[in-house]
């Protein structure tokens, strides 16, 4: 065997460097799997975001509010859901601004959320400055203006999402319907539902079921999909709101 000269260790590293393997490190062996063992393969994949209730299968429903896209979200229900899912972003580090004409009812809540540290701030309808929302710094607008909300001077940006509730349904809510990407819908009166299901094209059993919906239970629609889902308090979020409700 010749000697190892310096030359030849080069040539030889570059070598394998160019077939890709790089610098050498320690031996092991290769993982791989067969044919027959590729299917037990399972990887936890799931989407991040708030869990906002469990779904007809009792699984966890999440609702994802930051997005690098402007993302605008309708409910007609409530205060109580609203409340709660206010609570339940504000845990998750988000920046909240609440628009409301009434600061009373929501004044306690934003008092408790975040501790020391002040995550939802209120202010006066018309009256939300610039957020200055980022991919480090996301924030959610939650619109709680009557059944008809001005236009906001903070609209849905990157980043930034709106969450506007709406009591009952009002003329204004046809078009907020068709410019938000998330519907959800609690009890309303029959009327109210069929024009609800007219502008989001729900089947018949669905216009059916929302006149009965059970206080805390929500139909989220988003394009074609349509999720039944049961809110249920913590025992913090029971203290703090009560029982779910859907009158105010």
């Amino acid at each position: 065997m010749g000697a190892v000269t310096p030359e030849r260790v080069t040539r030889g590293s570059r070598a394998w460097l160019r077939s890709g393997f790089g610098l050498l490190g320690p031996r092991h062996q290769r993982h791989a799997l067969s044919v027959e063992q590729f299917d037990a393969l399972t990887l936890p994949v799931g989407d991040d975001g708030v869990v906002i209730g469990v779904d007809a299968q009792d699984q966890p429903a999440v609702l994802s509010v930051n997005r690098p896209t402007p993302y605008d979200v309708v409910l007609i229900g409530g205060l109580w859901t609203a409340q709660v899912l206010t609570l339940r972003i504000a845990a998750t580090g988000v920046r909240l601004a609440v628009e409301t004409g009434r600061a009373q009812m929501w004044a306690g809540l934003a008092q408790a959320a975040g501790g020391a540290v002040q995550c939802v701030a209120l202010h006066g309808v018309g009256k939300v400055p610039p957020q200055g929302a980022a991919a480090g710094q996301p924030v959610v607008v939650v619109r709680d203006c009557g059944m008809r909300p001005p236009r906001g001077r903070v609209v849905s940006a990157p980043w930034q999402s709106v969450v506007t509730l709406l009591p009952y349904l009002s003329p204004v809510a046809p078009r907020l319907m068709r410019q938000a990407r998330l519907v959800g819908v609690q009890r309303v009166s029959p009327d109210e539902a069929a024009e609800i299901g007219r502008v989001l094209a729900l089947p018949r059993e669905d216009v059916a079921s929302l006149p009965n919906l059970a206080d805390g239970v929500t139909l989220w629609c988003a394009d074609r999909s349509r999720h039944y889902v049961m809110t249920r308090p913590t025992d913090i979020e029971e203290g703090l709101l009560g029982l779910a409700r859907r009158m105010d």
